[in-house]
């Protein structure tokens, strides 16, 4: 459910005069039709918290009238139920106030009210939930000096002719979301498919340090196995071999390296007391400084089986270039490290857009966990291609994704590309549109539990959202989430039989 702000719940009521339902309540709390009773009304409000649906027998001086007041939680669409709710009818202040302390069954509160001076007030309830409190307020509403008046005024029970039922009770069962109608930006829009690569920072080789044999340290060492920073993965001996052993090269580099020390420190002395002169010092130092060097350097990161490979950071082996046992020369490249927190998404459009493609506005693309853009998450536009060949007629379009996606390197994916100026319309989340054979319909709720399912014309679309030239209007209310369900209330031709506990 996409919250409807409190300033357009208003706007809403201000242009609904309160129906009748066409129920009518017996003593068990069920509608019943019977001729002559005081006709019913209903509201449905919304705050960025809850939405109200109440519904009850006109407001009448002297006459006890039993609400059925329908709590929905906006933030997973279900209805409360713990908490109280306090209902009065208010003025300069209250004329009258009761408190239910707990729903009579899940989401309903069923307070009662008996007005006693005739008038128009307002109708505020005010719901305290474990989790928040909430105030919803109904303007303009008529307390009626006697029945007569009431029928009168309101008329007999009707309803919204040709209107779809679907209760409170019906939706807080399954998944079941509505949007209202925003006037919004929708662009011109490419609908192609984009290529996953990995960033360039966010992978690393790793390559033979040594020349010799290759042993995996870790035993479940495969491409996609995850590792840890400083984990060790492999090592890499030359013991046995004729050339290129490791272990006796450094052998000598520290024979090379204690030698040239204590040369130096022996120089050194003998330059302080003025005995040896500063060029003659300065070139046992440098000799000094090598020998250190490329003994530090060949025994870094060696132990009891010889030079080791680390992982360099957190991430999971990205391809293996070697076999456990295989001879490896020194800088040969052994595996690859990757992690998953940034993508490069390359898309291909037509040479045709070239000349349009200034400026990109947005780039949507689907992850497993649904649609995304690079606006929405930090991600930035990287380039575009200038040229194409024969062989590649395309231009490539590149894109830094600043999310986890979660999806293999080389795998493809839906991309939306919008470009060009923005025009202003009515727009819709594109999950409430249903499709038959082409044409587009969308399930709009007239009231609490009241829907209609009306026809639309689409424009452009980007990603979450589409645009409505033709069937909508800014502050209307439609299904996104449960829309099929209502579809098949529809055509079941039997309006179901009401839960409620008025």
């Amino acid at each position: 459910m996409r919250y409807i702000t409190f300033i357009l719940a208003l706007a809403l009521i201000s242009c609904q005069r309160p129906e009748a339902e066409g129920h009518a309540h017996d003593a068990e709390g069920r509608h019943a039709a019977h001729g002559g009773e005081i006709p019913t009304v209903d509201y449905t409000i919304w705050t960025n918290k809850t939405e109200l649906f109440v519904e009850f027998p006109a407001l009448v001086v002297g006459q006890p009238s039993r609400f059925a007041a329908h709590f929905t939680m906006l933030e997973a669409h279900q209805p409360v139920r713990e908490g109280s709710v306090t209902v009065s009818l208010e003025k300069a202040e209250p004329q009258i106030s009761i408190k239910v302390e707990a729903p009579s069954s899940p989401g309903i509160f069923s307070p009662t009210l008996k007005p006693q001076k005739a008038g128009v007030y307002n109708l505020v309830f005010k719901l305290n939930t474990p989790d928040y409190r909430d105030k919803i307020t109904i303007p303009n509403v008529r307390v009626f000096a006697n029945s007569h008046d009431a029928m009168h005024e309101l008329g007999a029970n009707g309803g919204e002719s040709g209107a779809i039922s679907f209760l409170k009770e019906q939706a807080w069962k399954i998944e079941f979301e509505t949007a209202p109608v925003t006037k919004g930006q929708v662009y011109n829009v490419i609908h192609t498919s984009g290529m996953w690569q990995y960033a360039p920072g966010s992978f690393q080789s790793l390559s033979a340090n040594a020349t010799g044999v290759v042993s995996f340290s870790k035993a479940n060492l495969t491409e996609g196995a995850v590792v840890k920073r400083g984990e060790l993965l492999m090592t890499i001996s030359s013991k046995g071999l004729t050339s290129n052993n490791l272990q006796t090269e450094i052998s000598k580099a520290k024979s090379n390296f204690e030698q040239a020390k204590a040369e130096y420190e022996r120089k050194k002395e003998l330059y302080e007391s003025k005995i040896v002169p500063r060029a003659e010092f300065e070139q046992v130092e440098q000799k000094f400084q090598v020998a250190k060097s490329n003994y530090e350097s060949l025994s870094s990161g060696y132990g009891a089986e010889g030079k080791q490979i680390r992982a360099p950071f957190d991430g999971f082996a990205k391809s293996i270039n070697i076999k456990n046992g295989d001879y490896a020369e020194q800088g040969a490249v052994l595996l690859s490290i990757a992690n998953q927190t940034s993508y490069i998404l390359e898309t291909q459009v037509s040479a045709s857009y070239a000349s349009q493609l200034e400026p990109i506005q947005n780039i949507w693309y689907e992850t497993k966990s649904g649609w995304s853009s690079i606006n929405e998450t930090g991600g930035s536009m990287l380039s575009v291609g200038k040229a194409v060949e024969k062989q590649k007629p395309m231009l490539s379009i590149f894109a830094r994704i600043n999310e986890t996606v979660d999806m293999p390197e080389g795998s493809f994916t839906e991309v939306e590309i919008t470009y060009g100026q923005a025009e202003e319309g009515a727009v819709i989340p594109v999950s409430a549109l249903l499709e038959d054979f082409g044409s587009y319909s969308v399930i709009v709720q007239l009231s609490g539990e009241s829907f209609e399912r009306r026809p639309v014309q689409i424009g452009k679309q980007n990603g979450k959202l589409v645009a409505i030239s033709k069937g909508l209007k800014a502050g209307e209310v439609v299904v996104t989430k449960g829309a099929y369900q209502v579809k098949m209330a529809s055509m079941s031709g039997t309006t179901p039989a009401h839960g409620h506990d008025h």
